[in-house]
């Protein structure tokens, strides 16, 4: 009997504990919907533009939009008024800083305090193709969701500073646009009214595909992992 009940506590008690789920440490994992954690975003986000894979990119689109520049400059008609439409944050002027200084949040009277500092650095690649446009009598104009009246002197004196002031025109989003139309729409219209006045876009450049598009020749889509603008 003794020897008995030296062998049956074993046994039961690996049973128990079987049944219990306390013989082994396991976990379920279930296919869910979730998506990537914001976080672990974030954190891919920063390597991304720390890295040297951003500015690769940036390089890379800019250097196309050079070759195509110099290539359609120099098969220019006589009649021609040739001109390149830019965007302007992630395009020409970077608001990493400010993105990085908030975690990445999206708060309007902080954006808007930044826009009016000033202090944007320019994205070194793109000011390149700036450069070249003008270089080859390609007039720059700027076309940009920054919002008239208030944020037109601070956005002018940021592309003086950083070497950008030779531009043809400077427009921005009015400040009683309709809050219906999309960042697509209103760049499209505008692209428009310049073609009508005897603007041959030959390029659009810009972070957005809502900067692209339409009543252009070439468009040149740059990265931008950090916000997406319909």
């Amino acid at each position: 009997m003794t020897a008995v009940l030296r062998f049956i506590p074993a046994a039961a008690l690996a049973v128990a504990l079987l049944l219990s789920g306390c013989a082994t440490s396991t976990q379920t994992t279930l296919v869910t919907r979730e998506p990537l954690n914001l976080s672990d975003a974030k954190v891919a986000v920063v390597a991304y533009a720390d890295d040297g894979r951003y500015a690769a990119d940036l390089e890379d689109v800019s250097a196309e939009a050079k070759t195509w520049i110099v290539r359609r400059a120099a098969a220019r008609q006589p009649v021609e008024r040739l001109a390149m439409v830019m965007d302007i944050d992630e395009t020409v002027l970077s608001n990493l800083p400010h993105m990085l200084e908030h975690d990445f949040g999206y708060i309007p009277p902080l954006f808007e305090a930044w826009v009016k500092s000033g202090d944007a650095p320019a994205l070194p690649a793109v000011r390149e193709v700036f450069a070249t446009a003008r270089a080859h009598d390609v007039a720059v104009l700027f076309l940009t969701g920054r919002v008239a009246p208030g944020e037109t002197a601070a956005t002018a004196a940021n592309l003086r500073r950083e070497g950008m002031s030779d531009y043809a025109a400077l427009v921005l989003k009015p400040a009683d646009a309709p809050r219906s139309q999309t960042a697509l729409e209103r760049k499209t219209a505008q692209r428009a009214a310049w073609a009508a006045e005897g603007w041959t876009i030959i390029a659009t450049i810009g972070d957005q595909p809502s900067d692209l598009g339409a009543h252009a020749e070439r468009s040149f889509k740059l990265p931008n992992p950090f916000y997406s603008i319909p």
